[in-house]
């Protein structure tokens, strides 16, 4: 198992079946996509912003160190955190490159 995956909950997910997204959210434009995430018994809050440019659908995963023992408080608070990175950075979130490394 790469360090990634352990790092973003990838083993948990495998053995769960992979993956799943709840319920979509349209909010400016975006759409807001809860990801179920088992960290061990509890739900990572994790998520999913998309929204289509140019006629090409871009995507944003987050995930936060948060978790909760309710699939449906998980969920909620998903939606809630997407609205606020939304706020926060708009379309400019598609467009975020990593910093090069210094000389």
């Amino acid at each position: 198992m790469s360090f990634w995956k352990k790092l973003f909950g990838g083993s948990e997910g495998a053995a769960t079946g992979g993956e799943q997204l709840g319920d979509a959210e349209s909010y400016k434009g975006f759409t807001i996509r809860p990801r179920v995430m088992m960290a061990g018994s509890e739900f990572q809050l994790a998520g999913r912003i998309e929204k289509e440019i140019d006629g090409e659908l871009k995507s944003y995963d987050f995930v936060r160190a948060d978790r909760f023992g309710s699939r449906d408080d998980m969920q909620a608070m998903a939606l809630s955190k997407g609205r606020q990175i939304i706020d926060e950075q708009g379309a400019s979130l598609f467009q975020q490159s990593w910093p090069s490394k210094p000389n």
